[in-house]
């Protein structure tokens, strides 16, 4: 216990919220240094397949991962692994196009696919019509 020199005048609140500021210094200081990030990005760039949605498949306008409604013309993805609002650039290897996009929801769900690409983002790298394609991603 701390003692005062005057023991009728203990500011308690000061001692109430010492332990509460050091928690909250130790905190700060810890997110400043990135020991308690939320999630680990192995990976800085990946191949592989990806696919679209949110036209005709009745995604179009759902609440994603994120909170907001899913825009299929916005340049946003699907990861299940990178932080939503992770901004990559994903390129098609056999055209060399490319085009930067936010993760903003979580898949796809499907075994083999890299990323669920919104359907106005896929059509910047791929044909639409394909439905699926190699590409590969890199942290913008």
């Amino acid at each position: 216990m701390i003692r005062w020199h005057c023991q009728e005048a203990t500011p308690w609140p000061l001692l109430l919220t010492f332990p509460f500021l050091m928690l909250r210094f130790v905190f700060s200081a810890s997110l400043a240094l990135g020991a308690l990030a939320p999630v680990a990005v192995e990976a800085v760039s990946s191949c592989g397949y990806a696919s679209h949605y949110g036209r005709g498949d009745g995604f179009a306008w759902r609440i994603m991962a994120n909170g907001q409604p899913m825009n299929p013309d916005a340049l946003t993805t699907a990861s299940r692994d990178l932080p939503l609002g992770t901004k990559i650039v994903v390129t098609n290897p056999a055209n060399g196009k490319s085009v930067r996009v936010t993760v903003t929801d979580r898949g796809p769900f499907v075994h083999g696919r890299l990323l669920d690409l919104s359907y106005g983002a896929f059509g910047h790298v791929a044909k639409t019509s394909q439905g699926i394609a190699k590409l590969c991603f890199s942290l913008a």
